[in-house]
């Protein structure tokens, strides 16, 4: 089996944080690299814009650090950007009850925060790592009171997301698309929300690259994002 290399009958489905960015502490402060957008904008062409930044990341937070003429899915994919169009300044909202829930669960917790994403809800606790489990457990509890929502976990987050914001679904959704048909997916992500992604382009005979280390579905590895932005450059040539 060959590594993957980027071709012009591809799909590519991108991660954000972790794959084209390290994760940092602070997620504001998480940007493409130099040169990072001009790579993506030479990768869409090539691929005839059948180029995803797929990302649980709110679309309009998305947008601010990926270029506006990408295909951007934001919240896990439950909220689409088609090349040039701007993101709606409103997105649905999660539930009032779950949103002042998992406040309450947050606020005994110095260094857990809060990050409200449209209809996702998630708990960062990188600057209080040992509260993790009984984070998960209280979420899991309060999310149990509210039909259509599930837990998911991440690096050092875990969010609280309606079933239709799940990317596996959301490229699934995309081969539909009359644009993406007859395509090759590709995902390459680094974190166990990006599972049900690469899931989902092999299903569908294609490719997944996990970034870094821990378990996966996905047959190929590469060590960080610098591995992903040669890789992409390496296409380009």
């Amino acid at each position: 089996m060959h590594f993957p290399r980027l071709s012009p009958d591809m799909a590519l489905f991108l991660d954000f944080d972790g794959t084209l960015a390290p994760i940092r502490e602070e997620p504001d402060c998480v940007y493409l690299p130099p040169e990072g957008a001009e790579i993506l904008l030479a990768v869409s062409a090539r691929l005839e814009e059948r180029l995803v930044i797929l990302s649980g990341r709110d679309v309009r937070d998305l947008t601010r650090r990926v270029p506006q003429e990408l295909w951007r899915a934001g919240g896990h994919g439950a909220q689409i950007c088609a090349p040039g169009t701007a993101p709606s300044d409103v997105l649905k909202a999660a539930p009032p009850e779950l949103v002042q829930r998992l406040q309450q669960i947050a606020s005994p917790y110095p260094g857990v925060v809060m990050e409200r994403k449209g209809e996702v809800l998630a708990l960062h606790y990188r600057g209080a790592a040992e509260a993790g489990p009984q984070l998960e457990a209280q979420m899991s509890a309060a999310v149990a009171g509210f039909r259509g929502y599930s837990l998911q976990t991440g690096k050092m987050v875990i969010e609280a997301r309606p079933d239709h914001a799940d990317k596996g679904k959301s490229v699934a959704a995309f081969m539909r698309r009359r644009e993406f048909s007859g395509r090759v997916p590709l995902m390459i992500g680094d974190d166990t929300t990006d599972e049900a992604a690469m899931q989902a382009c092999l299903q569908a005979g294609g490719a997944a690259i996990k970034v870094g280390a821990g378990a996966s579905v996905a047959p190929f590895r590469l060590d960080g994002p610098e591995d992903v932005w040669n890789w992409l450059r390496e296409g380009l040539n």
